[in-house]
């Protein structure tokens, strides 16, 4: 026995340690125990050991390719156990009845739950609702997805006008600041110019705007000069480094020197590009013989609204616009990333569309027309000409911003100098001096009653905050059709606020008429200098 326990070999051993061979060790004495098939199965295992090199090469033939599948799949199971202790911590921590965001929630969406429960009686008998509403809802999605996929694919087959960038045409001006303007001017000569009018645009818009087709004939009629230019960073002029309505009104007034325009202007504002008209009666009103404006837009913000204007206001936008609005008052610079995609594309786009507008049934059937649509592409292509989403962003922030004023300020308010009881006692010898405040010169306003881009709750406000506005209501006209192509609303325009047409002036020695319009003005301050006074007697 001796001997049997000398000859076990290392390679014994080692096989006795891997597997079991059937050879019990007890004392002094062996116990060998030979079941089926040992002898093939023990010769076969040894074959194993007595090859080393047959181990080395088992290891080789895992490739690099298994070894990077293995480790992948260590890592995903890793992951897998890393999200589901997330999930663990998120119910035990944030998911319980005594967790803050429980209490808060547990009874809005209780009620949700319990109202839309209502639904679950269109469900047949058999399914449960936990299960089936899922499955509805992703069957929707799908659907979705496939309409989505199938419109695109209908569109793309449309086809869409490139944006054309034409060569630099317009005539500009150096500023004060070494700023360059551009500006456009049509109508009669400088020199025998009747009445000056200035007319800012809007968003989106340019120099080229104006008077959308009005007519020559019309403007030689009246003895108009009509000036229009592009606000700083729009089609050729230089951007502003701080932009803001005070500065745009000085723009106008610097324009209008460089221009050689003497004594006062007109100025025209329609849609967005009002708020510019707005500034100038606060910021230059000495410089502002009259106004005329077209669906004057209005902060829709504006802390003196009253509910029901600011309500009527915001219930004809649509959601995309309604939150380009919020994100120009609050983050501006979000702008940037939906201006890019869509107005610097380099495509065009239905105006509607392209502006998330809500339109009435006479500014569809306008906005149809290839006249309108040729002007609007070239407008658009003038203003992103310098390919900066910046003076878009500029333009909408001022828009929905605090302006530096309010309309209120534009009230015709009478103020004498002086405070206290001094100046009291002074009133009452009549040696107090008062003057009039506010913007004195007459201002017109024409607003279309099925106008959804401006509504007239706008114009509703302002009337009611300055009641020496008079507003022309227009039924039926839209935000478009009474100042788009209109030859004979554009007549009944200046028929309003110039009166009968006088023609040019027949020399340069006569005076333009802007005087008139001071007239005009000086004549309504000194009856409501008297109103007020007959007031405080």
């Amino acid at each position: 026995m001796a001997d049997v326990a000398v000859a076990k070999s290392w390679r014994d051993e080692l096989a006795s340690l891997v597997e079991d061979s059937g050879i019990r060790f007890a004392a002094d004495a062996i116990e060998i125990s030979t079941p089926a098939f040992s002898t093939p199965v023990y010769e076969e295992k040894r074959s194993v050991y007595e090859s080393p090199a047959t181990e080395e090469v088992a290891a080789e033939r895992e490739s690099f390719k298994d070894q990077i599948k293995g480790f992948a799949k260590a890592w995903g199971e890793m992951l897998l156990e890393l999200v589901r202790g997330c999930r663990d911590v998120v119910q035990q921590s944030l998911l319980t009845e005594e967790s803050y965001i429980v209490q808060k929630t547990k009874g809005p969406l209780g009620e949700v739950s319990r109202r839309l429960s209502v639904l679950n009686e269109l469900l047949p008998e058999d399914r449960d609702p936990v299960h089936a509403w899922p499955v509805i809802f992703f069957v929707f999605i799908l659907a979705l997805s496939a309409l989505s996929v199938n419109t695109k694919q209908d569109t793309s087959g449309a086809q869409v006008k490139e944006v054309y960038i034409h060569p630099p045409s317009a005539t500009r001006i150096v500023l004060p600041d070494g700023r360059h303007m551009a500006y456009h001017e049509i109508g009669v000569p400088p020199d025998s110019a009747r009445y000056s009018v200035i007319a800012p645009h809007g968003f989106l818009s340019s120099r080229l705007g104006g008077i959308p087709g009005v007519k020559m004939s019309l403007l030689e009629e009246f003895g108009i000069r009509l000036i229009t230019y592009d606000l700083p960073g729009f089609g050729e002029s230089d951007p502003h480094p701080e932009r803001n309505l005070n500065s745009s009104a000085l723009d106008m007034q610097y324009l209008a020197d460089g221009l050689g325009v003497n004594g006062k202007f007109w100025l025209l504002g329609y849609s967005s590009g009002a708020i510019h008209a707005w500034a100038a009666m606060k910021f230059i009103p000495d410089r502002v013989a009259g106004v005329a404006m077209f669906a004057p837009f209005v902060n829709p913000y504006e802390s003196s609204m009253t509910k029901e204007e600011m309500a009527g206001t915001w219930e004809k936008w649509t959601r995309k616009r309604k939150l380009m609005y919020y994100l120009a008052r609050r983050f501006p610079k979000f702008l940037d990333y939906f201006y890019r995609r869509r107005f610097l594309s380099g495509k065009h786009g239905q105006i509607d569309k392209y502006l998330s507008l809500s339109l009435g049934q006479k500014d569809k059937a306008l906005i149809s027309e290839p006249s309108f649509e040729e002007f609007w592409h070239r407008d658009v292509e003038e203003s992103i000409r310098q390919g900066s989403s910046k003076p878009l962003i500029e333009e909408a922030s001022l828009q929905v911003s605090n302006w530096g004023f309010s309309l209120v300020d534009l009230q015709v308010q009478e103020k004498c100098s002086g405070k206290g009881i001094l100046s009291w006692l002074k009133f009452g010898y009549g040696q107090v001096k008062c003057e009039l405040t506010g913007f004195l010169g007459p201002v017109h306003i024409w607003q279309g009653l099925d106008d959804q881009v401006v509504p007239h709750q706008m114009t509703d406000y302002v009337a009611r905050i300055l009641p020496r506005v008079v507003v022309h209501k227009l039924p039926n006209e839209g935000h478009f059709s009474y100042f788009f192509f209109c030859e004979e609303c554009h007549r009944q325009m200046f028929l309003t606020i110039f009166g009968s047409p006088q023609g040019p002036l027949e020399n340069s020695g006569d005076a333009p008429m802007e005087d008139d319009g001071e007239q005009e003005a000086t004549n309504l301050g000194e009856e409501e200098a008297t109103n007020l006074d007959l007031a405080a007697q």
